[in-house]
């Protein structure tokens, strides 16, 4: 079957319609790697000011594998997904350590780095050093769908070879790199999962899901994730000059960042079974005067349903082991989850006319 139809209709197009992103005027792998992993569950239009900070603060793959990994997390606060930062440390120190600093041009080598799988390491090689890899993400598995009428799930491992195969058949092998881009520039921009501009698609006279009516359905998922429902039990004590935080730890979500101290339900609690519940933790002097939310906080498999509770402690009151007194001053220096960054836009002291927050009465 001959597939010259294919990039010769999108290149032309592409080089015409796409979006003039930093990223694409460059072929320096530290930078194109950066945009890879920042866009990683993330829409352009927010990934590209933390990709301007991260270039602005870590000018050179040394100075990223330099740094301290509590500065790479607050630097990604807001992203989500706080692996991918570790991940990017880890890979920017084994870019230092095996390969003196410099990209390998190489796909095995590119997926050896920790965090960098086949996309990104045929993004990188295809764009950067002309491999004719071709790469794969959601919009492209949307695109080939779409077009060639394909209904094999794209979440089994049959699918994702399938589409692979595809997808490196229709790769133009003296432009790979435009080629990749162009198709996840597509997907991106024209060929969206609702509401697709198909009038403006260089592709539509082909697409065969245009033509049978089948836009809606394709691509196709066989499964569904089950989602997982978590109830967060925040303690807010504020001190004179600042507030407790512990530091989460594990396996578990936001690995690394601060946090209020917390006590995790399997259900929603009143104040009478939470009152007991602090007891266990710090002791039956302990005084809730307020209670906001709960806040609904969605992540990719999780809802976590978070409840601030503000309590006062005696002044003699020991704070268990791993809470930590931050001052209001240094908050800004800690990495925090989303949810916590919005709770202490609201909740510190000058977001309140300067006034000692939750002053009120025990609530019962």
């Amino acid at each position: 079957m001959s597939t010259a139809w294919f990039t010769k209709a999108l290149l032309p197009w592409y080089r015409e319609h796409y979006r003039p992103l930093p990223w694409r005027e460059t072929r320096d792998p530290y930078r194109i790697w950066l945009s890879e992993v920042i866009l990683q569950q993330t829409r352009v239009d927010q990934g590209l000011a933390y990709w301007e900070r991260f270039v602005a603060r870590y000018p050179t793959i040394m100075d990223l594998a330099a740094a301290p990994e509590g500065e790479i997390l607050r630097l990604w606060q807001g992203l989500g997904y706080y692996s991918r930062a570790r991940n990017l440390l880890s890979a920017a120190k084994q870019v230092v350590q095996d390969h003196g600093g410099h990209f390998p041009a190489d796909h095995a080598a590119l997926c050896s780095l920790k965090g960098v799988g086949d996309y990104t390491a045929s993004a990188i090689a295809s764009i950067c050093f002309d491999l004719p890899e071709p790469v794969v993400d959601g919009n492209v598995y949307r695109v080939l769908a779409r077009i060639f009428g394909n209904g094999t799930p794209i979440d089994s491992t049959a699918g994702r070879k399938e589409f692979r195969a595809l997808a490196a058949q229709l790769l133009d092998p003296k432009h790979p790199g435009d080629h990749n881009q162009a198709v996840m520039e597509l997907g991106a921009t024209v060929c969206t999962p609702q509401k697709p501009l198909c009038g403006q698609c260089p592709l539509a006279n082909k697409c065969i899901a245009r033509k049978a009516d089948r836009i809606a359905e394709l691509p196709y998922k066989a499964g569904k994730t089950k989602t997982r429902t978590r109830h967060f039990n925040y303690l807010h004590i504020a001190v004179e000059d600042g507030i407790y935080l512990h530091k989460r730890e594990g396996r578990d979500i936001w690995q690394g960042l601060w946090e209020l101290p917390l006590i995790e339900s399997d259900r929603p609690l009143g104040a009478s079974a939470m009152a007991k519940r602090i007891a266990l933790t710090i002791g039956p002097t302990a005084v809730i005067t307020a209670k906001h939310g709960p806040v609904k906080h969605l992540l990719s498999h999780q809802v976590i349903f978070a409840v601030f509770w503000t309590c006062v402690l005696p002044k003699k009151a020991r704070p268990p082991k791993g809470w930590v007194r931050v001052s209001w001053k240094k908050l800004d220096r800690h990495a925090l989850p989303r949810v916590m960054e919005c709770h202490f836009q609201e909740h510190r002291p000058e977001s309140r006319g300067g006034r000692k927050p939750y002053l009120r009465p025990p609530i019962h």
